[in-house]
Parts: C-alpha cells; sequence; structure tokens
C-alpha cells in the first residue's frame, strides 16, 4: 500500500543528497508556494541532518498575483535588490511550486507579466540561482490531481514514482546520446505538420537526470541562434503565466520566428515581443522520462515526456549558451508516439529516432522500456 510519508522522506532525501548534493555548513534556500507546510518541515530535518542551513520563504500565488497587479517598475527593481543579495548568499536553492489553481495569473496583465520577467526573473533566477546548485519541483496538490484526472491517492502515487526515477541509471545510459549530439551539425525534425532544420554544431549536450528539475529526464543542447529555418507545430498545450496555448506552429526564417499561430494568439505576440531574445531559440531537448507518457498540463512533467523533443523560445542558459538572452524561457513541447502522430529525427541526414523510439543500437536503452 502507498505510504505517502515514506515517499515524501524519500523525496526530501533524494532532493537534499542527490540532486543539491547539500554538505555541511551550506546554506540552503527553500520558497514554497501553495504545497503543505508539512513536507518543507521534512526537507528541512533532511537539510539539518547533513549539518546545512534551511533558509525558507513562502508566498502563494494568490498573493504575488495582487503584488503583480499592483506592481510599478520601482517595486520590481525593490524586490529584486533584496532577492538578488539572498539568493547570492546561498550555496543551493530549492524550489517547491504547488498550484491550487493553474490560472491564478490570468488576469495579470501581459505588459506587468514581461516587467517581472525582465525586472526580477531574468536577473534573479536566470543569473544568479541558475549559477548555484538547484532544484525545481511540483508538489501534488489537489488542484494538480484534477487537472491531471486523476484521483488524488492515484496521483500522489504516480506523482512519487516519477519524481524518484534512478536518475543515476538514467544518467549512464544517456551518455551515448550526449556523445552524438556533441558531435552532431545538422539536425532535421520532421512529422506530418513540421520541417524543421538547425545546427548544434560545437554547442555542448547537457544531462539532466535529477540535479535540477523533479522530476527530471532530459538532455539538451542549443541550436545556433541564425541557424533555424522551417516550421514547426507543437502538439502539447503549454501554458505560461495562467494562459493556455494550443496548436503553437512557429515558422523561422535564420533563427527568427517570422509568423506564428496558436489559441489566445494575441497574448501569444505579447511574449514573443518581450525583447530581441524572444523571438529566437534557446533550447532543444529530449523527453526521456518513461513514466511521464502523457501531458499533465504542466511544464515540469510534460517537457520530461518519453518520445518527446521540446524547443524553447527566449533566453539559453549559461552552460550551454548560443548567445541569445531574453526575459523569456517558454518551453514547447513536440510528442512523437504514435499517438500523437509520430515523428523523425534526424542527425546529420542520418536517422535516429522515428515515432518517439531511438533505433541506433547504441541508443535503444533510452526506449522507455528499458528505463523502467
Amino acid at each position: 500500500m502507498f505510504n505517502k510519508l515514506l515517499a515524501e522522506q524519500h523525496l526530501a532525501e533524494k532532493l537534499v543528497t542527490y540532486s543539491c548534493n547539500v554538505q555541511r555548513g551550506e546554506k540552503v534556500l527553500i520558497t514554497y508556494n501553495d504545497c503543505p507546510d508539512t513536507f518543507v518541515e521534512v526537507l528541512i530535518e533532511e537539510i539539518t541532518k547533513v549539518g546545512a542551513i534551511p533558509i525558507v520563504f513562502r508566498m502563494d500565488k494568490s498573493v504575488k498575483r495582487r503584488l503583480l497587479l499592483n506592481s510599478t517598475i520601482d517595486m520590481l527593481e525593490c524586490y529584486r535588490d533584496i532577492a538578488a543579495p539572498i539568493m547570492d548568499s546561498c550555496d543551493s536553492v530549492i524550489l517547491i511550486g504547488g498550484s491550487l489553481n493553474d490560472f491564478e495569473m490570468s488576469d495579470v496583465p501581459a505588459v506587468k507579466m514581461s516587467d517581472y520577467g525582465r525586472i526580477y526573473v531574468e536577473p534573479v533566477h536566470f543569473q544568479i540561482r541558475c549559477s548555484k546548485k538547484w532544484v525545481l519541483l511540483r508538489y501534488p496538490t489537489y488542484a494538480f490531481a484534477q487537472s491531471s484526472q486523476m484521483s488524488s491517492e492515484q496521483f500522489a502515487e504516480f506523482f512519487f514514482k516519477v519524481c524518484t526515477l534512478d536518475y543515476q541509471d538514467l544518467d549512464n545510459k544517456m551518455n551515448p546520446l550526449k556523445e552524438l549530439m556533441e558531435k552532431t551539425d545538422k539536425v532535421r525534425i520532421v512529422t506530418p505538420t513540421t520541417d524543421l532544420s538547425f545546427s548544434i554544431k560545437g554547442m555542448p549536450a547537457i544531462k539532466c537526470s535529477g540535479q535540477c528539475n523533479i522530476p527530471d529526464g532530459e538532455i539538451y543542447t542549443a541550436p545556433i541562434k541564425d541557424s533555424v529555418n522551417g516550421t514547426i507545430v507543437f502538439n502539447i498545450p503549454a501554458i505560461e503565466s495562467g494562459t493556455e496555448y494550443n496548436n503553437i506552429r512557429l515558422t523561422f526564417e535564420n533563427g527568427k520566428i517570422i509568423d506564428y499561430d496558436c489559441t489566445n494568439k494575441h497574448r501569444f505576440l505579447d511574449i514573443l515581443n518581450t525583447d530581441e531574445g524572444s523571438r529566437y531559440l534557446g533550447e532543444f531537448a529530449f523527453g526521456l522520462n518513461p513514466y511521464c507518457t502523457r501531458s499533465l498540463h504542466d511544464i515540469l512533467f510534460d517537457e520530461k515526456m518519453t518520445s518527446s523533443i521540446h524547443l524553447a523560445i527566449g533566453s539559453s542558459y549559461e552552460d550551454c549558451d548560443n548567445g541569445n538572452k531574453s526575459a523569456v524561457h517558454l518551453d514547447l513541447i513536440q510528442s512523437h508516439s504514435e499517438d500523437y502522430g509520430g515523428g523523425k529525427i534526424y542527425f546529420d541526414n542520418t536517422l535516429i529516432s522515428e515515432n518517439g523510439k531511438f533505433l541506433l543500437p547504441n541508443l535503444v536503452a533510452l526506449n522507455s522500456e528499458n528505463l523502467i
């Protein structure tokens, strides 16, 4: 029988000892919203057990919404100036996001969300937090279970199974794909609605196996900024700042988005117009978590979906820097499973994946049936 308390303790231990590799005397910043205090208490126990110092901040989404609705440039600069040195003084950061309402931010004006991203998120999180040891997870609330169309107990059991995957085994099995990606120049993605090509020549491939995101299970690189050409249609919904976008179609010319379509088209245009970098790509990745088999309308899960790839418009990461900087980093997902219409991926004109399954002998260990 599923024991949630034991599952929480197991997950907390993984976050502290594996994901962040917390050491004695280090300062660990915990920020959380809309999740039970009890899990944070378990996390505090694990942090102090290794002799580290927990620092805790809480701000639920309803409070954040009210602040953003009333925000000004001066307010956001003040938040940044207070938060930045706190973030910078810590050795590790654990971010726990729950949700009582996935659309809590849907009525915050786009310009205020854009200002928040540019003034606060980009310097505090992209520049400072991403240079630390950090891990981000979403707690399994009742609302999350409901949006996933599962009972609360069923979803909690699923959640902890996904999040406590044997990440070391996955890490080892990703090595051949990492090596291949770092030797590849041209990538081509083909589906019934997509024909997109770009170069990843000379870019590193970064394995994500439980160190930064929970759940985890992806390997990413970044396209050469001006090399992207063609059209891609994403078949997994994207939710950003409380707004859902479906059937996102992007057309690129020399790296830049020159045409687009989707639901909530005008609000998506606000994202594309955030800054110069928001019309270019900052990431290309494979989703590899075998327990993530369908969309849960949550980016931390959906981007790890087995048989999927994703591209991010906006900023690249420092450890895989293609030169694109932006206040935006929005992951857009395309599943290649047969249920979603299939797809093919070519590396330098060699077919490496079809309908979500790797074909090369040294990559088949990454197919879902070999990771469970």
